[in-house]
């Protein structure tokens, strides 16, 4: 198989599902039908078929991910089913070249009654390890889950997100060739998350992976091709970032009850509003968000002094925090205010041209911002003796954050930014919980300077509510001109 044959290919693949009203139905259906050919009487069945697949095709090559999204009931879990033989299809063709390790859902392969210690073992063996393969890479199957002591106890005592975390830790050390995963990252804390995302962006490298997620940020963030299902059949498969746009659009028209309609296009004034005025300084809708309910509620927790990390060893990170502008370390911070982010370390050897820099990641790993100071010191690089101690600060408005889990990489480096060392890398330095947020739409929100809707008298002729003048000031007082 060269590098571009498909891992993956599916043909006019088809599932159907026998629906019967009544439980006695079953049964009449298991006799009558041989009664039926032994008179000749023309059979009638006494069940509804439900298509769950319905002539579905498409291939994904070596080292591609494939998203796939579409509403409950679309038909995605079934899919996955059928490419790992946990199904049968009603027609139509899978075929598959590799090893297979899927993450269908919560637990799926456990035995509650078995400890963790007998379940690593159990699924190890059914995804192709042998027993001594598997007691070679038990320890870092257990370190990587984080269950601890809780190895030899049955899973039945687990919480979810234990056993998300142990059956994830044996996928990540099965050696896959193809890796499916169904939601199974919406369970566990914030660290261990980010730890999945690391490790898939590494198998993404070298492997084939298949996607579901209702996030369609994360299908356009992760994968090379998005295939969108619905009612069991394929109605987008190609450009991620295209395919979502259809599915959202789809949803949205849906949530409104309303179907495009061919042809149809938006109309523009021709007259121009009023060029909205600028220097003001402040956002004034802040002070009313921020002693209501959309106040962007942001918890910080303490430094993770053992947090995985990796680097040369000339320097270390021993303090990362967010504090106010006096510099006063802060627990809680409310999105649009001016924060500062310290890094704070030491250096173990001579260091020329010092680079200290951060970013913030949300739950699939993606950088959302972040920055250096090369470029403040571009001119003038800083040089640390062995001993010498170091504190980088970085002043800006706090974004206004989405509800969920950030977390806040750091990292002290020595060169130039297309060529340096990297000392000390923390991935996850801080946890950052966005508690409540006032964000629209986007990833994150930039408090704005001014917002302002004006409406005028429309130029073009014909238009509704063209007839008469009916110009309304911003300040909305509705009195004629």
């Amino acid at each position: 198989m060269s590098f571009d044959d498909p891992v993956i290919r599916v043909n006019k693949l088809s599932k159907c599902y026998q629906i019967y009203d009544k439980p006695q139905d079953r049964l009449k259906q298991a006799i009558m039908p041989r009664l039926w050919r032994l008179t000749g009487k023309t059979e009638q069945p006494y069940y509804r078929e439900f298509w769950a697949l319905n002539n579905v095709s498409f291939e994904v090559r070596r080292g591609e991910t494939m998203g796939v999204i579409g509403r409950n009931g679309s038909g995605k879990s079934t899919l996955l089913q059928i490419l790992c033989g946990i199904l049968t299809p009603s027609s139509g063709s899978v075929e598959i070249a590799g090893r297979v390790a899927a993450l269908l859902e919560l637990g799926s392969g456990f035995n509650p009654e078995f400890t963790g210690r007998e379940n690593v073992f159990l699924n190890a063996s059914v995804l192709g390890l042998t027993d001594e393969e598997i007691r070679a890479r038990f320890d870092d199957i257990v370190e990587f889950s984080e269950v601890g002591e809780f190895i030899d106890q049955p899973v039945k005592t687990y919480s979810s997100g234990m056993y998300v975390r142990l059956a994830f830790a044996v996928i990540a050390h099965v050696d896959a060739d193809v890796l499916i995963i169904d939601e199974a990252l919406s369970v566990g804390d914030v660290f261990f998350v980010q730890k999945c995302m690391r490790f898939l962006r590494k198998f993404m490298e070298r492997g084939t992976v298949l996607f579901v997620s209702h996030d369609s940020a994360a299908v356009i963030n992760l994968c090379h091709t998005a295939l969108w299902l619905s009612h069991g059949e394929v109605v987008s498969h190609g450009e991620p970032k295209a395919v979502s746009e259809k599915y959202l659009e789809n949803l949205a028209r849906s949530a409104i009850g309303i179907d495009h309609q061919p042809g149809s296009r938006s109309v523009q004034p021709a007259a121009t509003l009023q060029q909205v005025r600028r220097g003001i300084p402040r956002d004034m809708r802040q002070d009313f968000l921020n002693s209501s309910s959309l106040r962007n509620d942001i918890q910080i927790f303490a430094f993770v002094e053992d947090a995985h990390s990796f680097g040369a060893g000339g320097a270390t990170i021993t303090g990362v925090c967010l504090t106010d502008r006096n510099a006063q370390p802060l627990n809680w911070v409310v999105g649009g205010e001016d924060v500062c982010l310290i890094i704070s370390g030491v250096a173990h050897q001579g260091i020329i041209g010092a680079i200290a820099g951060f970013h913030l990641k949300d739950r699939l790993g993606q950088v959302l911002f972040g920055d250096n100071t090369f470029l403040r010191y571009l001119d003038t690089p800083v040089r640390l003796h062995g001993g010498q101690c170091f504190e980088a600060r970085f002043a800006f408005r706090m974004p206004i954050l989405p509800a969920g889990d950030y977390t806040v990489g750091v990292a002290f480096a020595e060169g130039s930014q297309a060529q340096h060392v990297q000392h000390h890398w923390i991935h996850d330095a801080l946890a950052v919980h966005s508690i409540s947020s006032s964000v629209a739409t986007g990833l994150i929100g930039i408090p704005m300077e001014e917002i302002v809707l004006e409406v005028s008298a429309c130029a073009v002729s014909g238009l509704p509510g063209n007839d008469h003048d009916n110009s309304v000031s911003a300040a909305g007082n509705g009195e004629g001109k």
